[in-house]
Protein backbone atom coordinates (compact mmCIF):
# COMPACT_ATOMS: atom_id res chain seq x y z
CA UNK A 1 0.00 0.00 0.00
CA UNK A 2 1.50 3.22 -1.12
CA UNK A 3 -0.32 6.01 0.68
CA UNK A 4 2.42 8.05 1.45
CA UNK A 5 2.69 6.92 5.14
CA UNK A 6 4.93 4.21 6.58
CA UNK A 7 3.61 0.99 7.33
CA UNK A 8 3.87 0.68 11.16
CA UNK A 9 6.77 -0.88 12.61
CA UNK A 10 7.17 -3.43 14.99
CA UNK A 11 8.58 -2.69 18.37
CA UNK A 12 9.66 -4.81 21.18
CA UNK A 13 6.78 -5.01 23.67
CA UNK A 14 7.84 -4.24 27.46
CA UNK A 15 7.36 -7.42 28.87
CA UNK A 16 6.75 -9.92 25.46
CA UNK A 17 8.57 -11.89 23.19
CA UNK A 18 6.93 -10.78 20.24
CA UNK A 19 6.24 -7.53 18.72
CA UNK A 20 3.22 -5.50 18.04
CA UNK A 21 2.61 -2.61 15.52
CA UNK A 22 3.81 0.67 16.19
CA UNK A 23 1.53 3.60 15.20
CA UNK A 24 1.52 7.37 16.13
CA UNK A 25 -1.06 6.76 19.15
CA UNK A 26 0.78 3.30 20.23
CA UNK A 27 3.93 5.40 20.44
CA UNK A 28 2.39 8.01 22.08
CA UNK A 29 0.53 6.18 24.78
CA UNK A 30 4.24 3.96 25.21
CA UNK A 31 5.93 7.26 26.13
CA UNK A 32 3.15 8.04 28.30
CA UNK A 33 3.65 5.27 30.65
CA UNK A 34 7.73 5.45 30.37
CA UNK A 35 7.27 9.27 31.61
CA UNK A 36 4.77 7.87 34.50
CA UNK A 37 7.93 4.88 35.54
CA UNK A 38 10.34 7.57 35.55
CA UNK A 39 8.41 10.41 37.16
CA UNK A 40 7.30 7.85 40.05
CA UNK A 41 11.00 7.33 41.31
CA UNK A 42 10.68 3.51 41.06
CA UNK A 43 12.87 2.40 38.18
CA UNK A 44 16.47 1.92 39.04
CA UNK A 45 19.46 3.50 37.30
CA UNK A 46 19.82 0.80 34.59
CA UNK A 47 16.32 0.49 33.42
CA UNK A 48 16.05 4.02 34.07
CA UNK A 49 19.14 3.95 30.88
CA UNK A 50 16.62 1.63 28.76
CA UNK A 51 13.64 3.54 29.24
CA UNK A 52 15.52 7.00 28.10
CA UNK A 53 16.49 5.30 24.71
CA UNK A 54 13.33 3.76 24.52
CA UNK A 55 11.29 7.12 24.80
CA UNK A 56 14.29 8.57 22.32
CA UNK A 57 13.22 5.85 19.83
CA UNK A 58 9.82 6.46 20.18
CA UNK A 59 10.22 10.06 20.04
CA UNK A 60 11.84 10.14 16.65
CA UNK A 61 9.43 7.79 14.99
CA UNK A 62 6.16 9.73 16.18
CA UNK A 63 8.04 13.19 14.98
CA UNK A 64 8.79 11.17 12.04
CA UNK A 65 5.48 10.56 11.85
CA UNK A 66 3.87 13.80 12.43
CA UNK A 67 6.56 15.27 9.02
CA UNK A 68 4.61 12.72 6.94
CA UNK A 69 1.44 13.93 8.24
CA UNK A 70 2.34 17.26 7.79
CA UNK A 71 3.61 17.05 4.36
CA UNK A 72 0.37 15.10 3.67
CA UNK A 73 -1.52 17.85 4.03
CA UNK A 74 0.97 20.32 1.70
CA UNK A 75 0.22 17.69 -1.04
CA UNK A 76 -3.61 17.89 -0.43
CA UNK A 77 -3.96 22.06 -0.22
CA UNK A 78 -1.15 22.16 -3.67
CA UNK A 79 -3.43 19.69 -5.11
CA UNK A 80 -6.25 22.00 -3.89
CA UNK A 81 -4.69 25.22 -5.19
CA UNK A 82 -3.86 23.65 -8.93
CA UNK A 83 -7.32 22.52 -8.85
CA UNK A 84 -8.40 26.01 -8.63
CA UNK A 85 -6.04 27.85 -10.36
CA UNK A 86 -7.08 25.46 -13.40
CA UNK A 87 -10.73 25.77 -12.65
CA UNK A 88 -11.21 22.21 -12.54
CA UNK A 89 -13.10 20.81 -9.55
CA UNK A 90 -11.39 21.18 -5.98
CA UNK A 91 -12.56 18.19 -4.23
CA UNK A 92 -15.46 15.92 -2.96
CA UNK A 93 -18.26 18.33 -1.54
CA UNK A 94 -16.02 21.56 -2.29
CA UNK A 95 -16.67 24.48 -4.05
CA UNK A 96 -14.00 26.46 -5.40
CA UNK A 97 -11.57 28.28 -3.16
CA UNK A 98 -11.83 24.87 -0.57
CA UNK A 99 -15.10 25.75 0.71
CA UNK A 100 -17.96 23.37 1.71
CA UNK A 101 -20.68 23.33 -1.59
Amino acid sequence: MSSGTPDPQPIEAPAADHAIPLTYETAVERLEGIIARLDSSAAGLRETLELCREGRRLIEFAAGELEAVGRGLEELQLDALVARLEGGPVGDGEAPGGLPA
